[in-house]
């Protein structure tokens, strides 16, 4: 599976937002980077779905110049103007031949999923390999309102139990990218929620 983040270049807040350049090119969340759209237009020629793995603003800031460009089909587990899917818990999306479930993973955001498939699993917010707080399993911030630590914590408890041991490819809402090499990503996650449970703030 080819995975490129669009957002790479980007010079303000944004999240990372990752096309899938295979044969019905898909892109996971939009991120709030102007001009991703022509990031998007040098890889593909056309763009058939956009999977958002929740709603905050900077992974949807560009989903109408998106949806305004190709005109996809939009998967979201929350209400949202441009959708045309829901994305209820267990159910499924194909992106680039690769089955992915959705996992309800909320405490970060209360519409979060994560997209669990065989070899790659995009987790969006809800755990991080690195991002300024630890280097090597982080996990979403829960300190603002609508937030809980606690749901986080048992977020990241279903995902370990819903992910299967073939995965071995994690691609996050903020941060560097993580193959397994002499980790896994099952060891990352269980690394994150090991220091969500001390309670302690992030930042």
């Amino acid at each position: 599976m080819a995975v490129v983040n669009v957002t790479a270049d980007a010079e303000e807040f944004t999240c990372n937002a990752y096309l899938l350049t295979g044969e019905n090119p898909a892109l996971v969340d939009a991120g709030t980077m102007p001009g991703v759209v022509e990031v998007v237009e040098d890889h593909v020629d056309d763009l058939e779905t956009v999977v958002l793995t929740h709603q905050h603003a900077d992974h949807v800031g560009e989903l109408d110049a998106v949806v305004d460009a190709f005109d996809p089909e939009v998967y979201a587990y929350a209400d949202h103007p441009l959708r045309d899917h829901g994305l209820a818990d267990g159910g499924t999306v194909t992106l680039d031949g690769e089955t992915f479930e959705a996992v309800y993973t909320p405490g970060h955001a209360d519409d979060h999923v994560s997209l669990v498939g065989d070899r790659t699993l995009f987790s969006g917010d809800v755990v991080v390999y690195n991002d300024g707080a630890f280097d090597d399993g982080s996990f979403g911030r829960t300190d603002m309102a609508g937030q809980s630590r606690e749901r986080l914590i048992g977020s990241l408890e279903t995902l370990l139990e819903r992910l299967p041991e073939t995965v071995e490819s994690m691609y996050a809402g903020h941060g560097d990218p993580f193959h397994a090499d002499e980790e896994s990503v099952r060891t990352v996650i269980e690394r994150a929620l090991s220091r969500a449970e001390r309670r302690e703030p992030k930042y």
